[in-house]
Order: structure tokens, then sequence, then C-alpha cells
């Protein structure tokens, strides 16, 4: 019984360190770009866009679905850095396991 009451405090204290780790990840923020850097889309680790820049020298309005692929890009780009940091800022609790729907 002494063990499992040991074992409870210590799955409370990750779960708090994991609950702690995911709001601090509203406050990291990283950058996706496309087309050299002509199209860039700032994220939190949440996923949220923060925002997004376009150089002038992107806008064809000749050329509109070059922009559309390129804002997309860029935003995918973004995704993949937040997934990314997600996985290395949590990956410790969960000791390298690959949980499907985890985080």
């Amino acid at each position: 019984m002494r063990n499992m009451n040991q074992m409870m405090r210590q799955f409370k204290k990750m779960q708090e360190q994991m609950m702690k780790a995911q709001e601090e990840l509203a406050n990291k923020t990283v950058e996706g770009s496309a087309g050299g850097g002509v199209v860039t889309v700032s994220m939190n680790g949440h996923k949220k866009v923060l925002g997004i820049t376009i150089n002038p020298e992107a806008v064809d309005p000749d050329d509109v679905e070059m922009l559309q692929d390129l804002v997309m890009a860029a935003v995918n780009d973004a995704l993949a850095k937040a997934d990314e940091l997600v996985s290395q800022d949590l990956g410790r609790f969960t000791g390298g396991l690959n949980l499907p729907g985890l985080f």
C-alpha cells in the first residue's frame, strides 16, 4: 500500500509538470517559411497562428495561386515545427512512447 501511495504522488507530480509544460507552449513560438522566406508564418506551441508576413515581391495579381501555395507551404512548415516543439517539450513525460492523440 505504501508503494501505491508513493506511486500516486509521483504520478500527480508528473501530471502537474506536464500541465505546466503545456501552458508554457503558449509562450513559445516557431516560424515556418516558404519561397526562400518571402512568406513566413509565426505560430505558438498550441498551433495558434500569431502572424503572417508576405514580402511584396510574392504578390503577383496575375498569379494568385502561387501566393496561396506559398502561404499554405509556410503554414504547413510552421505546423511541423510546432509539432516538433511539442514533441520535445512533452516527450520527456512519455519516455519516447508514441501515444496517438496524447499531444
